[in-house]
């Protein structure tokens, strides 16, 4: 275990009745992010009332959630709905897809991800032998629990809270779910997840980020990046020391930053996004994000039905080497009459996919469970391979030299100029059965033996033995020396092929056959 991703929980404990910092409240004029303007500033600390930590029989470190700000927002690029796009208009609806894949390199899924009519969902488990499915699908498990109709106030019911209040309070509880199972079994301890959670009211949606997953938006044709990645090589971005290309092949691309561990003190970008019909929206993995750039998924978010898109995304991701699980979620924001007109949607159901799916519901047992969450005591932790200027990180996908299966299904970087290597491989076989030919060809050269042709003893140039067209031996010599005359085992032997290492030995072999003939004519006289 690295010591990053290990997580010394003597330092992150807090007391039951830790701080937990609630959404910001958006003024009246503000109740939607304005996209128009600069994102608001990063609320204090003191923002609000504190509120307790939910369950009470685990210390935790609580999330603490905030508004997107800095240089790497997102928001701030999304086009602006039309005015008065909402005003008095009917509630809208959510046409969605959702697939996941195990992808070609990795032996499990450790995504997970959830599409139903009120909430998108994608989350990316990280920890590799520490279970990163485990983490995802118990996230999931807990943000799916918002999939529910939004109910407004009246008949002495306050009505729901706001969005953003709701999905803080979600991602709260899947942080603290994870904290439980890891106190329960330190066999999974270092396991942790991204988070991606886009909560619909019927006019807006409520998003919550942590990690590196991402959120689009297409509209009007143009694709918006809506999250920014919790990760170090955008930190490095964000502060012009490197580009976007540079850091799809940065050494510590795999650096998050940020994740829902149950552990760690996390501080999710919290926003509210205002749709309109015709919106498309996308939450997905870095198995997608991380090889298809925003032109390639322009391109296919602008065609069919958000269940070809949604497969077009992974199927795309794969052909473009990508070594993690992708998980896709694609949703159409329509009015319900446009809905109406699709008649898929009547029967549309949620969708559950990835860990969340599949995963059996046994947790591991740990073998030991010593006063290091498990550590025997006996190895040192191994350093992990993080910038000294980072002063917490998570290795996406952290591999311990203990674990050799770990290791087989390691990450590989993605194939570069695979057409030569096809046109190498090409050549290779072509030079390989080339050089069989000409061996076998030199070897039919140098061989010899003694036949029968037209009752005579011939001398041939080759081999005793023929392919379908192809003859592998001719006639060098004729000899006036009959089959019939000679004895009943030469004969058999003759017609048999009497192989010969060469023309001259095959001429001395054929001159002993005849002294044979002529000593059997002469003792027959």
């Amino acid at each position: 275990m690295t010591d990053a991703s290990n997580g010394r929980r003597d330092d992150a404990h807090h007391d039951a009745d830790a701080a937990w910092a609630p959404a910001p409240e958006p003024d009246a004029d503000t109740e939607a992010l304005d996209l128009s303007e600069e994102p608001a500033d990063e609320p204090s600390g003191d923002a609000g009332p504190d509120r307790p930590v939910k369950g009470g029989e685990r210390d935790t470190a609580g999330l603490q959630s905030t508004v997107p700000s800095g240089p790497g927002d997102r928001p701030d690029t999304v086009p602006t709905p039309p005015p008065n796009a909402h005003d008095d208009g009917p509630a809208l609806v959510l046409n969605y897809s959702a697939i996941s894949d195990v992808g070609r390199i990795r032996k499990d899924n450790q995504d997970s991800g959830y599409a139903g009519p009120w909430v998108l969902s994608v989350c990316d488990g990280v920890g590799g032998a520490a279970r990163g499915d485990i983490a995802s699908s118990t996230a999931i498990s807990e943000l799916r629990n918002l999939d529910a109709a939004p109910v407004p106030p009246g008949d002495g019911h306050p009505g729901d809270p706001d969005v953003l209040d709701r999905v803080t309070d979600a991602m709260h509880a899947a942080h603290t779910q994870i904290g439980r199972l890891v106190d329960a079994d330190p066999a999974i301890n270092g396991t942790s997840t991204t988070a991606t959670v886009a909560l619909f009211d019927g006019r807006r949606l409520g998003i919550g980020h942590i990690g590196d997953s991402r959120a689009y938006l297409f509209r009007d044709n143009e694709l918006s990046q809506l999250t920014t990645d919790h990760t170090f090589v955008q930190s490095l971005i964000d502060e012009g020391r490197i580009t976007e290309e540079e850091a799809r092949v940065h050494p510590h691309r795999n650096l998050i930053l940020k994740a829902l561990d149950g552990i760690h003190e996390a501080e999710p970008d919290l926003f509210v996004l205002e749709v309109v019909p015709g919106d498309r929206i996308l939450l997905c993995s870095d198995g997608a994000s991380g090889v298809l750039d925003d032109g390639r998924l322009a391109d296919i978010l602008s065609m069919g039905t958000p269940d070809f898109a949604a497969v077009e995304l992974v199927r795309a991701s794969l052909e473009a080497g990508s070594s993690d699980n992708v998980t896709c979620i694609v949703a159409d924001v329509l009015t319900a009459e446009q809905a109406a007109e699709i008649p898929e949607y009547a029967d549309l159901e949620p969708l559950l996919v990835g860990a969340a799916s599949e995963l059996k519901r046994k947790l591991p047992r740990g073998l030991f469970r010593g006063h290091r969450s498990g550590d025997t005591g006996e190895l040192e932790p191994i350093e992990a391979e993080i910038p000294d200027e980072v002063p917490f990180a998570i290795p996406s996908d952290p591999i311990l030299p203990p674990d050799p299966e770990a290791a087989r299904y390691a990450p590989m970087p993605p194939p570069r100029f695979s057409w030569l290597r096809r046109v190498l491989g090409l050549v290779i076989v072509v030079g390989l059965l080339w050089i069989g030919a000409a061996a076998a060809w030199s070897y039919v050269q140098n061989q010899y033996y003694i036949g029968e042709e037209d009752g005579v003893v011939v001398i041939h140039h080759g081999v005793n033995s023929s392919l379908p067209g192809i003859d592998l031996s001719d006639v060098v010599v004729v000899t006036t020396l009959n089959v019939d005359d000679l004895e009943e085992f030469d004969r058999q032997s003759v017609r048999d092929g009497i192989p010969v290492d060469n023309l001259t030995e095959a001429r001395d072999r054929v001159e002993e056959l005849a002294g044979k003939r002529v000593a059997v004519s002469g003792s027959g006289n």
